[in-house]
Parts: structure tokens; C-alpha cells; sequence
């Protein structure tokens, strides 16, 4: 199970306890949940990113598969 936790506040300079804040929100929210649903949860965020990064390409005029 995936919890829902709220995400850390990330200091504008992204400093090594940034980098720990999301570590500790990432443990948290997987702690409990098995395999199947910890990679689930990564791939979620991988198609949102990867979604992210074609909305972007798109609004610059470059193709997708450049």
C-alpha cells in the first residue's frame, strides 16, 4: 500500500537535506507495500515525467523522438 503523505518542502538552493527530505518521504510511502505496488508507484512517476518532458518538447516545436 502507498500512503499518501504529503511531499517535503524543498529549499530553493536543493541541498544534501533536500536529498534526505525525499528519501525519508519516499520510505515512507513504500514502507508497507509489496513489490508490485512499489513499481507501480515508479512507473507512475516515470510516465508523468516522461509526459512532462513531451509537453515541453512540444512547446519549443521540437518532435518527441528527437
Amino acid at each position: 500500500m502507498i500512503y499518501d503523505i504529503p511531499k517535503p518542502i524543498i529549499s530553493p538552493n536543493f541541498t544534501i537535506d533536500d536529498i534526505h527530505k525525499i528519501r525519508e518521504w519516499n520510505y515512507e510511502r513504500r514502507k508497507d507495500s509489496t513489490l508490485e505496488e512499489r513499481l507501480a508507484d515508479i512507473n507512475e512517476g516515470a510516465d508523468k515525467t516522461l509526459r512532462a518532458i513531451e509537453e515541453i518538447r512540444r512547446a519549443k516545436g521540437k518532435a518527441v523522438n528527437d
